[in-house]
């Protein structure tokens, strides 16, 4: 049981401390993210609710809760976590297939993606999957480049496990996080350096799958179409494109301000969860849109970083996967509150409100945290001097 200690025994000059630059960009992310909230929020709240800040209180216990769960996997050992991962697996997959059970699934528009908690509170376990997918990746990616026979080496355990966890994030109807969650799974196979000809036989099966989840559903065929004509049908499937491009560009370069509010951003559906950028950008204007871009780059670059420099390769392609869900959701929302992509439900890292999202995210950040931590001497076998040490004491 000694090696489920939060805290091994070891000399105190064997502890580093977290990489500052990422804690520094997650305490901002999540500043600006709550500020913007309060600042779109207001409105459709206190119309709805009765409370201005009715979102901004539920948001702030989930960035509480992250927060204590950031800790976690940040102080938690990488050995530890990596024993604990068949848990987190079992359980994620087990939390997906619970949304299927009426009596614990929240149907909404007709998707089942989410799971009554106590207080009022919901749980999506899709969320969960993305932090679950890279550990389990990661660490058969770790098995797979320890076996010294390339011949014995096999991508179908990766292959299968990733079909299952997105195959049931389909069958949710959520459909725009399990095609993220095979491009960033796609992304590790790159980076651990798997052949990717092994990927080929699948890649028309992959293609052919993802064509018909489309033309099953008509909302997502018009997702389509409003995007290659975003000139018609401005009242109805464009109506929330056209309106947040409206809004950014009320912004200008400098925004609108906090104390004049956001007019036009009032008028985008779903403003303080998938859209909430343009919030933000028509308040700040192109000065807050290049702000908040600056502190995302120097997220991705120190967490990179961590990441390159990390003792193992569970730690490396773990962190990896972490900062790459992170960074390229964020690139995703910002393209299609743009107008650059298709219409997703991609929430917006920090910012979308979301108890799920910002309690994932948060995990995440503790495990790049845990990793910018690590002892590159910590797998090293130990000392006769520090053995004599510690059976001193």
């Amino acid at each position: 049981m000694d090696s489920y200690q939060f805290a091994a025994e070891r000399p105190l000059e064997r502890y580093r401390k977290s990489d500052a630059g990422v804690l520094a960009c997650i305490i901002m992310l999540c500043g600006l993210g709550i500020f913007t909230l309060i600042i779109s929020s207001q409105h459709y709240a206190l119309r709805v609710f009765n409370d201005q800040f009715y979102f901004v209180k539920r948001q702030l216990v989930m960035l509480g809760i992250g927060t204590a769960m950031m800790i976690f996997f940040a102080a938690l050992p990488i050995k530890t976590i990596r024993r604990l991962l068949p848990f987190i697996v079992i359980g994620t997959l087990v939390l997906c297939i619970l949304t299927f059970i009426p009596p614990l699934a929240v149907e909404r528009n007709g998707a089942r993606r989410w799971i009554r908690m106590p207080f009022g509170f919901t749980l999506q376990p899709s969320e969960l999957a993305k932090f679950a997918v890279v550990l389990f990746l990661a660490n058969l990616f770790d098995k797979q480049a320890s076996i010294v026979d390339a011949a014995e080496r096999s991508v179908m355990p990766a292959v299968i496990g990733l079909t299952v966890f997105v195959a049931l994030i389909f069958a949710q109807k959520d459909f725009s996080t399990g095609v993220f969650i095979l491009l960033v799974g796609i992304l590790l196979f790159f980076v651990s350096g798997m052949r990717l000809l092994w990927l080929l036989p699948f890649s028309p099966l992959a293609v052919l799958s993802l064509c018909l989840l489309i033309a099953l559903e008509p909302y997502r065929m018009e997702r389509i179409i409003g995007f290659i004509r975003p000139d018609i049908n401005i009242l109805t499937y464009n109506y929330q494109s056209v309106a947040a491009k409206r809004a950014i560009s009320a912004g200008g370069f400098l925004g609108t301000g906090i104390g004049s509010g956001i007019e036009w951003s009032r008028r985008v559906p779903e403003v303080h969860a998938d859209y909430i950028f343009t919030g933000w950008t028509e308040a700040m204007g192109f000065a807050g849109v290049l702000l908040y871009l600056c502190v995302l780059f120097l997220f991705a670059w120190r967490g990179y970083r961590a990441s390159f420099m990390a003792r193992n390769r569970f730690a490396a392609y773990g962190a990896f996967g972490c900062v790459s869900m992170i960074v390229v959701q964020s690139l995703m929302n910002i393209g299609v509150v743009c107008g650059v992509l298709p219409v997703t439900g991609i929430p917006l890292p920090f910012f979308s409100l979301g108890g799920s999202s910002i309690l994932v995210t948060l995990m995440m950040c503790g495990f790049i945290i845990n990793v910018s931590r690590n002892d590159p001497n910590e797998d090293a076998p130990p000392s006769d001097e520090y053995q004599d040490e510690r059976y001193r004491a």
